[in-house]
């Protein structure tokens, strides 16, 4: 059951990454996919700011994976832009397992990573250019169902 939220400004992209924010838990996985400039690493800024880090945010792309602990967060969290990779398996090869072992985890680019929409605890968004904005298409994963209305 998808759901279509309109996101016409910076202030609805956060309130959508709160509301992402509140839900989260550890194992989760927050999948954005979208082209080039749909606004994921915006919406993945939100929610990392949503659950209670201060300051910048680095974008993950060149590094592939960022981590946040506690207390700087609710929870432990792994923000990950997967765009670099070539093949899912490298995924496996840089540890991301290891990083995801009792953390959250925001993928973006998650096609590139062999996908996570398979796992119950994923939730995906799909973010489109819509003609006001972007629009996110959700899609939870059965262990959202209860969190996400």
């Amino acid at each position: 059951m998808s759901t279509a939220i309109d996101l016409p400004d910076l202030a609805a992209m956060e309130q959508l990454g709160a509301r992402i924010a509140d839900g989260l838990r550890p194992g989760d996985v927050v999948a954005l996919s979208g082209g080039l400039g749909a606004g994921k690493t915006t919406l993945a800024r939100a929610i990392i700011a949503a659950l209670g880090h201060e300051g910048e945010v680095p974008s993950p792309s060149f590094a592939i994976i960022e981590t946040y602990d506690p207390p700087a967060v609710r929870l432990p969290l792994v923000h990950a832009d997967f765009y670099r990779l070539k093949h899912p398996e490298e995924a496996e090869e840089i540890g991301l397992d290891d990083y995801r072992y009792g953390a959250a985890m925001i993928a973006e680019w998650p096609e590139m990573a062999g996908g996570f929409a398979h796992e119950p605890g994923c939730l995906s968004l799909r973010l489109e250019t819509a003609e006001r904005g972007r629009r996110a298409i959700v899609e939870p994963g059965s262990d959202w169902l209860g969190r996400w209305e």
